[in-house]
C-alpha cells in the first residue's frame, strides 16, 4: 500500500454518489487507499482489496516477528531440530 497523497485522495462522499466506479478504479490502479469525507471529516477509507489483504499478511508477519523477538529477548527459545521435530519436516 502507497502513502496516501492528501492533495489527490481526499473524496467528499457526495463525489462517490455520482460515479462510485471512477473511485473503485483509482484505488486499484493507484494501490493508495482513499479518504471519504463527510462535511469536512473522515468518515472512511477506501482500498483496493489486494492491496487490503497484502497490508494484512504484512501486519501479521510483522506481530509475529515482534511476538519471535519479545520471546528470544525471554529466554523462550527452542533449537532448529526441536522445531523441525515439532513440525515433521525430519531430518
Amino acid at each position: 500500500m502507497r502513502t496516501v497523497k492528501f492533495s489527490e485522495d481526499v473524496i467528499p462522499l457526495t463525489d462517490v454518489k455520482i460515479n462510485p466506479g471512477k473511485l473503485v478504479k483509482r484505488v486499484s490502479q493507484s494501490h493508495r487507499p482513499v479518504l471519504l469525507t463527510s462535511r469536512g471529516r473522515g468518515v472512511a477509507v477506501v482500498q483496493g482489496v489486494a492491496d487490503f489483504e497484502a497490508h494484512e499478511e504484512e501486519q501479521q508477519f510483522m506481530r509475529a516477528v515482534v511476538k519471535g523477538l519479545m520471546e528470544l529477548e525471554n529466554g523462550r527459545e527452542i533449537s532448529l531440530d526441536e522445531v523441525k521435530q515439532r513440525l515433521n519436516l525430519g531430518g
